[in-house]
């Protein structure tokens, strides 16, 4: 399946949104430290509800540790400053999805990564900022499994 990578996030409901995407989806959930939070924070619970047990969850000390872990093949890097849109890639089970931190989204220097194969864009109106990390995390899985069949879903 996918692999969701959150580049030090902030904000907990958004990881507990995206634990509950990751449980829903069959997708690997990975956080890369230092996050703004701990995990067991009231918030990442209630907002990953019972779903924590049924997702894959690993958190990185830092982004060299994810990407060995990885071992990745292709990264999408999500960033408003894309030309290409996340709808124009034909996405393949082990891909990695990438997004940033909450408030600033992915620092120039990981978008500079070796190991991010292309930056994407989700399409929104002019004159906005960004979406909602989880919200925008659910969209690409959704697309992303989409383009695979839906594999292992009912």
């Amino acid at each position: 399946m996918f692999r969701l990578l959150f580049h030090e996030p902030r904000i907990p409901p958004n990881t507990g949104n995206a634990i509950r995407l990751a449980a829903n989806t069959g997708c690997e959930l990975h956080l890369v430290e230092p996050m703004g939070f701990d995990l067991t924070e009231a918030k990442v619970k209630r907002a990953g509800l019972d779903y924590h047990e049924m997702a894959s969850v690993t958190v990185h000390a830092d982004l060299a540790a994810a990407w060995a872990a990885l071992a990745p093949e292709r990264v999408y890097a999500f960033t408003a400053h894309a030309e290409k849109f996340h709808t124009e890639v034909a996405y393949r089970p082990g891909d990695v999805l990438l997004f940033g931190p909450e408030p600033t989204g992915l620092s120039a220097e990981v978008l500079a990564d070796p190991h991010v194969s292309e930056r994407l864009r989700i399409p929104m109106l002019a004159g906005r900022r960004s979406l909602n990390l989880a919200n925008a995390a659910s969209i690409v899985m959704y697309e992303a499994w989409r383009q695979n069949g839906f594999d292992g879903a009912v």
